[in-house]
């Protein structure tokens, strides 16, 4: 795991002090994050998850904690923050930096997506695009266009010229769709914007819940779907698009929230942006990486993969989309 920020038996318990949630029982690390420092924290009540934000500033943070807030009080099943006792805050601090203490999730992560799967998603997904409607909070999506274009010529001297050109050009033609009427149409709202296969839980076929919000933002809600097709309904290897496990997630999907016709459009394009997007991020990480005890960035070139594949063959919705 990354674990930027130790934190002691000691500070856990003078936490639990300000935030009742039982006895201390343990704090154990959590695998797999590279943007903040997460364990899991059991108390004589139950199990939670400890965040403590290494990149995020406390400013930032209320939109992210109030948003799994109306979201898990909208029947949404999202981490829910804990509040102190005497102030009611859910923006907490721990060893000197900001964080926050969420409740445990039931299920687990199901890194080998099936079609039964990705046809759960799809209708949680909708539902949770619904829910996020009329949160009143406002904060873009942090990790949108301005990034890219402030970080690729950051990375872009590390890249060898094949990968440079396709960077550099695949850059211009979003910025070209984002200036477009059709993307201007396109429904906006708070989105997850990092919903990848390790940021959901299962009961068997049945979603039993949706993390790590950290990267949340108001962003077009085209753009979350079309992340979450490029992870959940790819063959690793090659990045292709498994048709059938897409199917199912846009049917499911549009059955609650039917999609427009600019979303239709600009699927393709939008699968390109999530694709870049991911790509651009772990190029940074990769190339300018920060010290933490144990840290291993995400292997850059598979977004690479992708959005070559989303070039390379267009995707076509098989599935009836209803417009409006």
């Amino acid at each position: 795991m990354a674990v930027f920020t130790e934190v002691s038996d000691k500070a856990a318990k003078a936490l639990l002090k300000r935030v009742p949630l039982g006895e201390f029982v343990s704090l154990r690390g959590i695998e797999g994050g590279i943007e903040n420092t997460n364990y899991f924290l059991t108390t004589s009540e139950g199990e939670y998850v400890l965040t403590l934000f290494e990149r995020l500033r406390a400013d930032q943070l209320p939109f992210y904690l109030y948003l799994m807030k109306h979201l898990a009080q909208a029947g949404i099943p999202v981490p829910d923050p804990q509040a102190e006792s005497k102030t009611g805050d859910i923006l907490l601090q721990v060893e000197g930096k900001p964080a926050a203490i969420v409740n445990k999730l039931r299920g687990k992560s199901q890194l080998t997506p099936q079609v039964a799967h990705c046809q759960s998603l799809g209708g949680m997904l909708a539902r949770m695009h619904l829910a996020g409607q009329d949160f009143p909070r406002q904060q873009p999506n942090l990790r949108g266009l301005p990034w890219w274009n402030e970080t690729v010529p950051v990375v872009l001297p590390h890249l060898e010229q094949l990968a440079a050109e396709l960077l550099t050009s695949e850059l211009a033609y979003q910025n070209h769709i984002a200036a477009s009427s059709a993307y201007t149409a396109l429904p906006r709202g708070p989105v997850h914007a990092d919903l990848f296969r390790d940021n959901a839980m299962f009961d068997g076929d049945e979603m039993t819940g949706i993390f790590d919000f950290y990267f949340a933002g108001v962003d077009t809600l085209l753009f979350d779907i079309a992340v979450v097709m490029n992870d959940w309904c790819v063959d690793l290897a090659t990045g292709v698009i498994d048709q059938a496990r897409a199917d199912a997630l846009l049917a499911a999907y549009q059955a609650v929230r039917p999609f427009t016709a600019p979303e239709r459009q600009l699927l393709p394009a939008m699968l390109r942006a999530g694709a870049l997007r991911f790509w651009i991020s772990r190029l940074w990480d990769f190339y300018l990486p920060r010290e933490a005890s144990m840290l291993k960035p995400h292997d850059p070139t598979h977004f690479e993969r992708v959005l070559r594949a989303r070039l390379a063959s267009p995707f076509v919705l098989n599935t009836p989309v209803a417009t409006k």
